[in-house]
């Protein structure tokens, strides 16, 4: 029943403040888990204490920093790898995808 409700979250989050959020819920998580205080995390990281409080509170991160968090909590690979295999949900996509493979830029149709 989990892995159900898990993918049907997968399609109904598609709000960036909604993934955003989630994400933010996921990593404080996380942190409690590791029994780290933001403190620490900012330390690790060094990233400010007020960007890690912004972070868990409301979501918002720059990709730098959101990084740095990541490796702090031993999320490197995870992070590191976020777009190195190709996703698709049509056969078109995925035709287009292989078409595509190597190519250096995209064009207008």
């Amino acid at each position: 029943m989990n892995n159900i409700l898990s993918l049907l979250d997968n399609y109904t989050q598609c709000n960036t403040n909604d993934i955003a959020t989630s994400i933010a819920s996921d990593f404080r998580k996380r942190r409690i888990e590791k029994n780290l205080t933001r403190e620490q995390v900012a330390e690790i990281s060094g990233i400010s204490v007020s960007n890690i409080i912004r972070f868990e509170q409301k979501g918002l991160i720059s990709l730098k920093n959101l990084i740095g968090v990541s490796i702090a909590l031993g999320y490197t690979s995870e992070i590191k790898n976020i777009f190195t295999s190709p996703k698709y949900s049509t056969m078109e996509e995925l035709t287009q995808i292989r078409k595509n493979k190597g190519k250096k830029r995209a064009y207008r149709k």
